[in-house]
């Protein structure tokens, strides 16, 4: 007779049997279109939302179920600071209509907060529970710059200038000429330049770029949605053609007059850094030639617009990109500190508003990526790759002390709120063995408290498995590689390789970071049963100036001796298959893949070029001539790079890919390339997306990846 002991056992190793059966269907999931869509919200790494520090206090916040808590740093206790039903009744007390959904809030005062709905904002005093409308602006307005000091905003409506108070709205510019653009980005979004409005430290004036691109030639773009297809001209200057001519203008709120920085001759130069001195007086601007090698910190009246001064210049053989602001310290307000690569790599130096340089804060073979800004009286915190190319860490600098601090204990890539007085760190970040993780922190890096435990969204999915390593350049330098294997492995197998391939500056493939910095795309590539392989090569980001100006004037050379490099590799490993290579890029991806196809014909098998870049003349102003110089001053670089040349080297199966309203790399670059095919008598395939841009975005991102497997699939 059986045990009441013997029945538990076996209930027990039932049960065992059944989880297990259940963890290794759960492992047999495989990713769909809809995943490497990110349609699919279960595989997002989970969040904290609107994790902030609560004002100047040492509590942050974040939200939950419609509701917004505060947590003490110190103790941990956790608060409610009020949720949606509160902010409801303010809203209806105050006569305004109700809210759906906790807005996204912004703490600019230890007991208040701001937020929007649809284009109104709204101040909330959590102390009190009271609620009032600061500011409304049209449904038009666009490149808001709200100014939290005074509850004021700036805006454009179509070409001109605009700003509210109190929902009473007032123009500042009045250009008929669409042609002449004011407030909005320019120079085509270069050297980090994300706006085109800069309130003053007061919030009583307002700088703001105005472009003229009158002279700047038309590029048609066709919308064939109208019942007869409509041209819709956009300004888009050539390399070596007319640019841009950009000045800046100052509006006083009070005398309601503009005045504008006498930036002088060349017109066609690039005006970047734009600044506010501490005190509202001055701006400071860093002006750049347009052979962009030649840079000057230059200081103007803002009440006058004179000219004032050159702090300093900075100059390069080959070029010079700023590409932040200066930071002005709060308790020395004639001191900043400035990015600068002059030593080989970016760091923080400290200059006085004399132009004088009083130290080099930063210095290594690494590069500070990001300024997080000063916080009590002594810390600067930035991010850089101090501990490796891959990863980003947060660090702090005591300006007393002259030393720094690595705040991050974590491998990975890092991002950070940092209490005001510097003393506490809301850390999140993700690594190769992390999805995302975030943790509280004190300034030295010790762990306070785990805020949310790692969790992996993709457990129950076969991934195939990722490894991180290095190969050397013909000159030595390490290139830093990643490889995906096939779901399901097997070493004894023969397998097809992709390379998939971006390899310009201002991007890094591989980094230590959530799937080795892939995108699932390659992950679903590699359940196909191909292996994965991506390099970044010289001219690539994070590696330091003489890394990424490789490629000056010489674009597509390097890059490819270093992608062969990798191929090499490719082919001592015993299961790959040497005779079924693909290659696969969007943008300068795409440069890259129909560079490789054709300037190391045999090799690759299949290619599928995005957006490709086929002959530098026709690419803008402002990076192409950066990297490449002009046509005209560089006529040997600009034939050797144009991939028209090599057409008659083609060989194998090659797909181009284009959005026919592409803005960023106009359409004409692959029509030129399948004409000279045409000519040529060389076959490819060729399709576009109508009415897309430089890249395929929204649900038709699924047919793009579907479009580019079966290819692959079909040929490789």
């Amino acid at each position: 007779m059986k045990t009441r002991k013997s029945y538990y056992n076996i209930i027990f190793f039932i049960v065992v049997l059944l989880v297990n059966a259940g963890i290794v269907n759960g492992q047999e999931k495989l990713l769909t279109l809809e995943d490497i869509t990110y349609q699919n919200p279960a595989i997002f790494p989970a969040r904290i939302h609107q994790l902030q520090w609560v004002g100047e206090t040492d509590d942050y916040a974040f939200a939950k179920e419609n509701a917004l808590y505060k947590v003490s740093a110190k103790r941990g206790t956790e608060t409610l600071l009020f949720d949606l039903d509160m902010l409801n009744k303010g809203m209806h007390n105050s006569g305004f209509d109700s809210l759906k959904r906790l807005p996204s809030v912004t703490f600019n005062q230890d007991k208040s907060c701001w937020f929007t709905s649809g284009n109104t904002y709204y101040a909330y005093d959590f102390n009190s529970f009271e609620l009032k409308k600061i500011n409304t602006l049209p449904d038009t307005a666009k490149n808001i710059e709200y100014n939290q000091r005074t509850g004021f905003a700036a805006f454009t409506i179509k070409n001109n200038l605009y700003y509210a108070i109190n929902g009473q709205v007032k123009q500042i510019t009045s250009d008929e000429d669409p042609g002449i653009v004011n407030g909005q980005t320019v120079h085509r979004n270069e050297f980090g330049i994300d706006k085109g409005i800069f309130w003053a430290p007061a919030g009583n004036k307002i700088a703001f770029y105005r472009k003229d691109e009158t002279m700047v030639a038309d590029y048609p773009l066709v919308n064939i949605d109208t019942r007869i297809a409509t041209v819709e001209n956009t300004k888009y200057p050539m390399a070596g053609m007319t640019s841009e001519q950009v000045t800046l203008g100052v509006y006083d709120l009070a005398s309601h007059s503009t005045v504008f920085m006498k930036t002088g001759e060349p017109k066609e130069q690039y005006l970047t850094s734009v600044t506010w001195g501490p005190d509202g007086k001055y701006i400071y601007i860093a002006l750049l030639n347009r052979d962009q090698n030649h840079l000057k910190l230059t200081q103007y009246d803002a009440a006058t617009g004179n000219f004032v001064k050159t702090l300093f210049e900075e100059s390069s053989t080959k070029y010079v990109e700023p590409e932040h602001p200066l930071y002005f310290l709060p308790e020395q307000k004639d001191q900043f500190i400035w990015f600068s690569e002059k030593d080989g790599y970016d760091h923080l130096y400290l200059y006085n508003t004399n132009g004088e340089l009083m130290k080099q804060l930063t210095k290594g073979d690494w590069v500070v990526t990001d300024f997080l800004g000063f916080y009590g009286d002594d810390l600067i915190y930035f991010k850089a790759t101090a501990e490796g190319p891959l990863q980003k860490n947060v660090y702090s600098y005591s300006l007393k002390k002259e030393t720094i601090t690595r705040s991050t204990p974590d491998h990975g890539t890092h991002g950070a709120r940092i209490s005001k007085d510097g003393k506490y760190i809301l850390d999140y970040y993700s690594s190769t063995d992390v999805t995302r993780e975030y943790k509280l922190l004190s300034s030295k890096g010790k762990t306070i408290r785990v805020l949310q435990q790692d969790a992996n969204p993709l457990a129950d999915y076969k991934m195939g498995e990722m490894s991180i390593f290095t190969l050397k350049a013909e000159d030595g330098t390490d290139l830093y590689c990643r490889l995906i294997k096939p779901v399901d492995f097997d070493n004894t197998k023969k397998y097809p390789v992709i390379v998939y391939v971006y390899g310009g500056p201002h991007a890094q493939l591989v980094t230590d970071s959530w799937l080795g910095g892939a995108r699932l795309y390659l992950y679903y590539l590699a359940q196909q049963g191909y292996v994965v392989f991506t390099l970044d090569n010289r001219g690539s980001a994070n590696r330091g100036r003489d890394f990424e100006q490789t490629i000056f004037r010489n674009c597509g050379t390097a890059e490819i001796a270093d992608q062969m490099t990798g191929v090499d590799y490719l082919k001592t490993l015993s299961y790959v298959d040497a005779d079924r290579i693909g290659v696969d890029g969007w943008s300068y991806g795409g440069f890259m893949t129909v560079s490789l196809m054709l300037r190391e014909p045999g090799v690759f098998k299949v290619a599928v070029a995005g957006g490709p870049v086929i002959d530098w003349k026709y690419y803008e102003v402002m990076y192409g001539e950066r990297y490449m110089d002009t046509p005209q001053t560089n006529p040997e670089g600009y034939e050797k790079a144009s991939l028209l040349n090599y057409v008659d080297k083609l060989e194998g199966k090659l797909l181009i890919i284009h959005g026919t309203n592409d803005p960023t790399v106009v359409w004409q670059n692959s029509l030129q390339f399948l004409k000279t095919a045409i000519g040529k008598g060389k076959q490819l395939d060729y399709f576009v997306y109508p009415g897309h841009g430089h890249n395929v975005r929204g649900v038709d991102r699924a047919h793009l990846y579907e479009k580019i497997t079966n290819y692959f699939l079909e040929n490789l």
